[in-house]
């Protein structure tokens, strides 16, 4: 019965994020504007969506746009908000049609209303779908993230909804954009950088991390395939010995 089981293929991941960088860098290697490295970007989005769900992965967060990017010039942040507006508008009913249901995290405040009413219409339209969660970090920052969170349970302190000795884990958590879904089992970052870049600061506390040279643009099945053997190899021990498990 044990090697049975033993020879059976690992689980996969719950919940893979991707922190997806490359872009720029894929477009000035063929002489393009960053514009171009974006599109390509997108296409990889669709691909890996398209692999999470063959590979039985339930959620899959991209972290497509960082609060601090509002701060790259003011011509590209406008290409990627009428990228973004396209992909919201071509992609939703595929990814209903395929059973994939889509959230989006970050700060909506900075986004321009048509963007938000096109972000709650998938929402809305694909909330009751199971194949996979497609969780999109925009206008996305961690240390954001837990700042609004805090600031939130002292407004619950201070209005007497609930007590001081109240304020665990568990309450700030419940206040994150990311309320209900799972921590993050792996994360990966494309392009060879080996930083967070202030993405689920809370949430990959016990994360694998997994990072490729890869550029996302240039970003397949089988790069996802391979960081999930990577993080399938791993000793996961949440802060515990082997021998405490």
């Amino acid at each position: 019965m044990h090697d049975a089981q033993s020879s059976r293929p690992a689980d996969p991941p719950v919940h893979v994020a991707i922190i997806m960088d490359g872009n720029g860098r894929w477009a000035k290697a063929r002489g393009l504007p960053r514009t171009a490295g974006h599109k390509k970007g997108v296409d990889a989005v669709r691909r890996s969506i398209t692999a999470a769900r063959e590979l039985g992965i339930a959620y899959l967060t991209l972290f497509s746009f960082s609060s601090e990017n509002w701060r790259r010039p003011e011509q590209e942040v406008s290409d990627l908000m009428g990228l973004l507006r396209f992909y919201l508008r071509s992609e939703v009913a595929e990814l209903h049609k395929a059973g994939v249901r889509l959230r989006v995290i970050g700060d909506r405040a900075r986004l321009s209303p048509d963007i938000v009413s096109l972000i709650e219409h998938g929402e809305t339209l694909t909330a009751g779908n199971t194949a996979l969660t497609v969780v999109i970090a925009l206008s996305y920052g961690g240390r954001q993230e837990i700042t609004l969170a805090a600031r939130r349970l002292a407004e619950d302190v201070a209005a007497g909804r609930i007590s001081p000795a109240d304020v665990d884990e568990g309450a700030l958590a419940a206040r994150l954009h990311t309320d209900g879904i799972p921590d993050p089992d792996l994360l990966i970052r494309t392009s060879g950088e080996l930083r967070l870049s202030n993405f689920l600061l809370w949430q990959t506390a016990y994360t694998e991390l997994v990072f490729t040279d890869t550029l996302w643009p240039d970003f397949t099945k089988s790069d996802l395939e391979a960081a999930i053997a990577e993080f399938q190899r791993r000793d996961r021990r949440f802060g515990a010995t082997a021998s405490s498990r």
